[in-house]
C-alpha cells in the first residue's frame, strides 16, 4: 500500500483538539504509521493574530491521490472549514495537505504532488523530517534534508 505524508495546521479554536479530531479521522483512511509533534508557528503568506499548531503524519492507505484528497476536504469540511484558500490565505481551523504520496509526481490543476511549497515551510519540513529523516522528493532523487 502506498506510503503517505500529510501536513496538518490549524489557527483557529482548540489547536489541538483539531489537529487530534483530523488524525483520527485520517486513521480510518488507513493506518497512521507515525505521527510528528505539534509545532507552533507563525501564519505563512498573509498577517493574522492567531498562531498556527502544525503536525505532519504518515498514512498507509489504498486511496489514490484524488480519491485522498476528496476525503480530505471531506474532513476539512466535517471539522468545520467552510472555504478553501484560493490565491489568498486565511485563519482556518483545519488544514490538510498532500505532501507525498510514495514517490509519485503528480501535477494537475486540482493536485501537485509534492506539494511544491515543502521545503520553504519549516512548519512542514521541520516535522516531516522528524518522523521521516530520509524521505525523498522525487524530482531530485535527494533527501529533504538537504533543504535545510
Amino acid at each position: 500500500m502506498p506510503f503517505v505524508h500529510l501536513g496538518l495546521g490549524t489557527n483557529l479554536g482548540d489547536k489541538e483538539a483539531n489537529l487530534n479530531a483530523a488524525i483520527a479521522k485520517l486513521s480510518k483512511l488507513g493506518a497512521v504509521i507515525k505521527q510528528s509533534s505539534f509545532y507552533n508557528s507563525i501564519p505563512w503568506g498573509f498577517e493574522s493574530g492567531n498562531h498556527f499548531l502544525n503536525a505532519v503524519v504518515l498514512l498507509e492507505t489504498t486511496l489514490s491521490p484524488l480519491d485522498l484528497l476528496a476525503q480530505t476536504q471531506r474532513i476539512e469540511s466535517e471539522l468545520g472549514r467552510t472555504t478553501k484558500s484560493v490565491g489568498t490565505y486565511s485563519d482556518r481551523i483545519i488544514d490538510i495537505d498532500i505532501l507525498l504520496y510514495d514517490k509519485l509526481i503528480v501535477n494537475t490543476s486540482e493536485l501537485k504532488i509534492p506539494h511544491p511549497l515543502i521545503a520553504e515551510r519549516d512548519f512542514v519540513l521541520i516535522p516531516l523530517l522528524e518522523i521521516s529523516p530520509d524521505v525523498i522528493n522525487p524530482f531530485t532523487g535527494e533527501t529533504y534534508k538537504n533543504f535545510r
